[in-house]
């Protein structure tokens, strides 16, 4: 058992002073020092900044490892640009991140303050190194391929990766399933995949309207993704519309991430099924896809959490960074709440939408937390500065233990 009494408390964005936090794998006790030292007298104590601050750890839901090698190989400013430097320059990407890479995308994560992230892994090139991160993490095995001819093929090499995936043992280690977006995904192949996540209540993710493109593509089979698949897979239509692709996942709760591109019916039916949103802003900005309308997404009562996609399209696997970046990007909403609800869905909401008991500094929880030095007493604006002045962050505990 330990012992912290740090001079606030943020949980994930209302502050508490003059309590302190029993802990051993889970928060046990929440309440004055003497209070927990007359019921825990055995308990290690531990040494905090003179400003200090405990809050949950982060949660980064949707990230690509496999492509952590790119800093400057692939063109930024359009979907489509950025999709063909990618094809071109695929196996040079995937070829030059080896684990040791890989996992030092891991460390940054971890020293960023992310305790838990979902790998969305399209080659399970990066399972034995997901397996062996510090961190928690949701291991999304990947549906690709549009070819009615190639499903069973497809299938059978998706669910190989998924079983790989199953052998993993270890405590905070969660095989899980992702559909990798309308345009790229033959409905036969989403259909088993589902059918099975449905039926061994696995947790499934997907991109959904992230581009311009996708759009006018799901909606007209025209515009810039026409001559991108009929040059490469020779397709004059797409596999899915949008409706027919969210009516798929009917009865299925699902992580959707980016969703620039939704009109209002389609925001609908997201919130009516319960899925949740992935905001990725960072992403959405480099590849020319738009600021998504989180007054709209509230609106329709569609749930949101932040997330940082990958190194392919981002520039660093940091959460507080993408939060930030939200800040300013979203340069109409009141700075303050904002500033709480982006703490909110790095942490407790995204702990909601993954099913895990961590997130928040409550009595039960995952004790998954970080501690920070603030260097002075904060206002109650510290949502807002935690944000804006990335501040040092001494110690971090998974479950109790320190990994830092």
């Amino acid at each position: 058992m330990k012992i912290i009494t740090p001079e606030t408390i943020l949980s994930p964005t209302e502050q508490l002073s003059g309590q302190s936090i029993a802990f051993d794998t889970h928060i046990r006790a929440i309440g004055p020092l003497h209070e927990l030292l007359e019921q825990f007298p055995e308990a290690e104590f531990v040494e905090t900044p003179l400003h200090s601050m405990v809050m949950p750890g982060l949660i980064n839901p949707h990230v690509h490892l496999e492509f952590s090698g790119n800093k400057s190989t692939l063109k930024y400013g359009s979907f489509l640009e950025w999709l063909y430097s990618v094809i071109e320059h695929r196996d040079d990407l995937i070829q030059g991140c080896d684990e040791q890479c890989m996992a030092k995308a891991c460390d940054d994560m971890l020293k960023n303050g992310i305790t838990t992230f979902g790998a969305i892994s399209s080659y399970a090139m990066d399972l034995e190194v997901a397996a062996n991160a510090k961190q928690k993490v949701i291991f999304f095995s990947e549906v690709i391929g549009s070819q009615a001819t190639m499903a069973d093929t497809l299938y059978d090499d998706f669910m190989s990766r998924f079983e790989a995936s199953q052998k993993v043992q270890r405590e905070g280690f969660i095989p899980a399933i992702a559909i990798h977006s309308p345009y790229s995904v033959h409905p036969a192949l989403i259909r088993r995949a589902l059918a099975h996540a449905t039926q061994h209540n696995i947790l499934t993710s997907a991109h959904y309207m992230e581009s311009p493109a996708e759009k006018e593509w799901l909606e007209s089979n025209s515009g810039a993704f026409q001559p991108f698949f009929k040059e490469f897979l020779k397709q004059e239509y797409a596999v899915n519309t949008s409706k027919e692709f969210l009516d798929l996942f009917k009865g299925k709760p699902t992580l959707m991430t980016h969703v620039v591109q939704a009109n209002d019916e389609e925001l609908r039916e997201l919130a009516e099924e319960g899925h949740t949103v992935i905001h990725c802003p960072i992403s959405n900005r480099l590849l020319g896809n738009g600021a998504i309308d989180l007054e709209k997404l509230d609106a329709n009562s569609v749930p949101w959490i932040m997330g940082t996609d990958g190194l392919s399209s981002n520039y660093a696997l940091d959460l507080m960074e993408e939060m930030k970046i939200a800040l300013f990007m979203h340069a109409d909403a009141d700075l303050l709440p904002l500033a709480k609800e982006l703490l909110a869905s790095a942490t407790v909401k995204s702990a909601k939408a993954l099913g895990l008991n961590t997130g928040e500094i409550a009595v039960g929880r995952e004790a998954d937390l970080l501690v920070i030095d603030l260097e002075a007493t904060p206002n109650e604006q510290l949502p807002l500065h935690l944000l804006l002045h990335g501040y040092n962050i001494e110690h971090i505990y998974i479950n109790g233990n320190e990994v830092s």
